[in-house]
C-alpha cells in the first residue's frame, strides 16, 4: 500500500468519524457549526503538515537518486575511457 493511499484513507476516515461524532452530539446548531468549523481547520492543518512532510521526504529521495545517478554516470564514463584507451 502506498503512503499516499494510506494518508488519503486516514484523512477520509478521520473526517467521517469527526463529522459523525459532531452530528450525534447533543448540542445546539450554532455550537455544532462552530465545532465543525474548528474540526475542519484542525484537519486542514494536519493534512497540510502531512503534505509538507511528504514533500520534504520526496525531495530527500530525489536528491539521493540524483547523487546515485551522477555516480553511475561517472563510473560509466570511466569505463568508456578505459575501453577507448585499450583500443
Amino acid at each position: 500500500m502506498s503512503v499516499g493511499k494510506f494518508l488519503a484513507g486516514f484523512a477520509v476516515g478521520a473526517t467521517v468519524g469527526a463529522i459523525a461524532g459532531i452530528l450525534l452530539a447533543p448540542q445546539s446548531g450554532e455550537e455544532t457549526r462552530e465545532m465543525i468549523a474548528e474540526s475542519s481547520r484542525d484537519l486542514y492543518d494536519k493534512a497540510q503538515d502531512s503534505v509538507n512532510e511528504l514533500q520534504e521526504k520526496a525531495g530527500e529521495v530525489m536528491s539521493n537518486l540524483q547523487a546515485k545517478g551522477d555516480e553511475l554516470i561517472e563510473k560509466v564514463q570511466g569505463l568508456i575511457k578505459k575501453v577507448e584507451k585499450a583500443e
